[in-house]
């Protein structure tokens, strides 16, 4: 393949540029809305380059675990990490149990776009090194990752609706 498949998500916050970054870098704020309707719990996060975020999204009796290593931080308008989608319970990547040709790394960019007291943002993902079965996986998918992004964006503006009432913006 020449052209790799890149998904995108653009929405507008109807919160400051500071408090949408603090729900991305906030580990506190950051689980809550992280993985909708499941736990989300935190092992680690450097927000720093070379910073790991380890993840972990349990429900029922199952967990899954993820690594995320910071390329780039530019506070507060871009993120720029490796999304390992799969390890096991010590961070080693392993193939994806829930889908056996989904891409081990993805390249995730956030940007924060300042538009007064709302916030655009901008997440894209993109494979890195993939195979061609991996990069087919990841195309076909992409109209359904918006549904679990979707979900946590939900899940924030109800947030931002509860931090703003408590005058923590």
């Amino acid at each position: 393949m020449s052209e790799l498949p890149e998904y995108k998500l653009e929405r507008i916050f109807n919160a400051t540029r500071d408090m949408v970054w603090r729900a991305w870098t906030d580990p506190e704020l950051l689980h809550r809305w992280y993985g909708p309707n499941i736990e989300t719990i935190i092992h680690k996060f450097d927000l720093e380059p070379g910073g790991m975020w380890l993840n972990e999204m349990k429900w029922g009796g199952n967990s899954n675990f993820s690594k995320m290593v910071f390329q780039e931080i530019t506070k507060p308008s871009r993120l720029v990490w490796h999304h390992y989608s799969s390890t096991d319970s010590e961070w080693n990547i392993v193939p994806n149990s829930m889908m056996a040709d989904w891409p081990p790394l993805l390249l995730t960019t956030v940007i924060f776009e300042d538009m007064g007291t709302k916030t655009k943002v901008c997440l894209s993902q993109v494979p890195i090194d993939a195979t061609d079965k991996e990069i087919n996986c990841f195309e076909t998918n992409m109209a359904g990752m918006d549904k679990g992004w979707g979900g946590g964006y939900a899940i924030m503006d109800e947030m931002f609706l509860e931090l703003k009432a408590e005058g923590n913006e």
